[in-house]
């Protein structure tokens, strides 16, 4: 890991819009990214990159994997079409462990990726286990002491972003693309931006870095 650049442990790293996220980090030159994978198999993509990874299990005991960690992004999840029990293990309780592992190193910033009415989950019938597992991940992570900002996308999509989002408390439910996400929680690890705030987001007009100035 290089100390020069803060490191930052990518929980989901070989999700979608975990490859987007360590990519931008990997150009950036603030940041180092640390690919968090599951399975030795998984590692074998990044290395040839030339990117930092660590193996961890947010079922698991998390304690190496945070080890010399500046910065977290949490990005994992077991996806919404998971049954109840694996929604709770990986997106609750697998976040709530990473949380109280960064709480332990001191990291210096938590980003959340959460989704769009996470405090509503009435919202939606088909996705009312996954919406109150991310919500109680959310209020944990409020609660925790640690400086945190918790980023809520709508539906994602896999097309090239436009750096122009909504971004609100509360906007209108509607479509994003992952590469804005992605781009999106990279550029909130700045100390100085989104201090211990949670908004939603979604495709709009404003560019990202003005989009989220009010918060």
């Amino acid at each position: 890991m290089e100390t020069s650049k803060e490191n930052v442990l990518v929980a989901g790293a070989n999700g979608t819009t975990g490859k987007l996220i360590v990519s931008y980090l990997d150009q950036s030159q603030y940041y180092n990214p640390v690919a968090m994978v599951r399975k030795q198999e998984q590692q074998k993509q990044f290395k040839i990159q030339g990117i930092d990874t660590v193996l961890g299990d947010l079922e698991k005991d998390l304690s190496k994997a945070v080890k010399g960690i500046d910065k977290v992004i949490f990005t994992a999840g077991s996806g919404g079409d998971t049954g109840p029990e694996k929604t709770i293990d990986v997106d609750q309780e697998g976040a709530k462990r990473l949380i109280d592992a960064s709480k332990d190193v001191e990291v210096k910033k938590f980003i959340m990726l959460s989704s769009i009415n996470a405090d509503n989950p009435e919202s939606s019938e088909s996705l009312k286990h996954y919406l109150e597992a991310k919500r109680k991940a959310d209020n944990y992570l409020k609660n925790s002491g640690l400086n945190y900002t918790i980023v809520r996308p709508g539906t994602l999509k896999n097309e090239e972003g436009t750096r122009k989002i909504e971004a609100a408390l509360d906007v209108e439910h509607g479509e994003v693309t992952r590469d804005d996400v992605a781009y999106t929680l990279v550029h909130v690890l700045n100390d100085d931006v989104a201090q211990n705030a949670v908004f939603e987001m979604v495709e709009g007009e404003q560019r990202i870095e003005d989009a989220i100035k009010e918060f």
